[in-house]
């Protein structure tokens, strides 16, 4: 698509015998934020790697504006910025040397903007990288990834480790404030309930393979966490249509479904079963019911959700 700022088709990774990236589909629209979720190992690093251009397809194709970032690395290198968990940075130089450091390779760098976000940041810049906070060395990552205005930011697993007023500042002001600006962002965590409050759209990604690729909007109207209560006892759970999970009994079971409302009130109606309390589903208990039990393989997920 012609806003598409990152676009992945039908990648797949192997290290030796262990299959990092099964088929992977992933489409980023300018100023859309995506959350990359899934559990530590699930293959996020991989696929934001093959992003920068740092692994080279095996099968399958990865485009960023347009270009294959193995081939394009200026280009596309560019116009990224990057922060990981593993904040790399010169420990000797002070907040303001690693500044006019990191300066002198973005021509489109933002002085104004980068004294802003140190502000904002309660930085100070006289002080050396090696007496920084966790949260302070976060912070200053992520002054150094903004400060150049990119037009992709790539996060991946940032505010792991990072207390909650930390996180709070990173991925909900500073991440929202770059999508209205036109900017997209990609952000990677196994922190479900952060990416929940940013995100528009998620890619959930269990074992290499996308199990679930959709809007937020989507995701919250068109899954449903149930109590069912049966009117007798029964070993098997209830076998409601679009069910993902199903735990519980004998009598009293919960379910997470993914189906029209109204079709379950008509199908529990059948079963003489009573919806005793509905909820929506957190990120979480939706990645949780597709890991336990995924009932269609996942090249029909990915069908059915592109």
């Amino acid at each position: 698509m012609a806003n598409a700022v990152i676009e992945v088709k039908n990648l797949s990774r192997r290290f030796r015998r262990n299959i990092a990236l099964d088929h992977v589909n992933l489409q980023v629209e300018q100023g859309t934020v995506l959350g990359l979720v899934g559990e530590n190992g699930a293959g996020k690093t991989t696929l934001i790697k093959h992003l920068l251009g740092l692994f080279k397809a095996q099968s399958g194709t990865v485009r960023v504006f347009g270009l294959d970032p193995v081939k394009h690395p200026k280009e596309v290198l560019s116009r990224i910025g990057f922060l990981s968990e593993d904040r790399d940075m010169p420990e000797w130089m002070t907040i303001k040397q690693y500044m006019t450091y990191t300066q002198a390779f973005y021509p489109t760098w933002d002085e104004d903007y980068a004294n802003s976000l140190v502000s904002q940041f309660n930085l100070d810049t006289t002080q050396k990288i090696k007496t920084l906070s966790r949260g302070q060395r976060a912070k200053t990552g992520l002054l150094m990834a903004l400060a150049y205005r990119p037009d992709l930011l790539l996060f991946d697993e940032p505010s792991s480790g990072l207390d909650p007023m930390v996180r709070r500042d990173m991925l909900g002001a500073i991440v929202r404030t770059i999508a209205e600006e036109g900017r997209s962002v990609v952000l990677s965590s196994h922190l479900l309930d952060e990416v929940e409050r940013v995100a528009d759209c998620i890619v959930m990604i269990h074992q290499g393979q996308v199990i679930l690729s959709d809007s937020m909007e989507q995701i919250r109207s068109g899954f449903h966490r149930l109590i069912l209560r049966l009117e007798a006892p029964s070993e098997a759970g209830p076998a409601l249509p679009g069910t993902l999970s199903c735990e519980g009994g004998p009598v009293e079971w919960s379910l997470v479904c993914k189906q029209d409302m109204d079709a379950l009130k008509r199908e529990a109606k059948d079963l003489n079963a009573q919806i005793v309390e509905q909820a929506s589903p957190t990120l979480d208990d939706i990645f949780v019911a597709h890991a336990k039990g995924q009932r269609v393989d996942h090249r029909s997920r990915i069908a059915d959700h592109s």
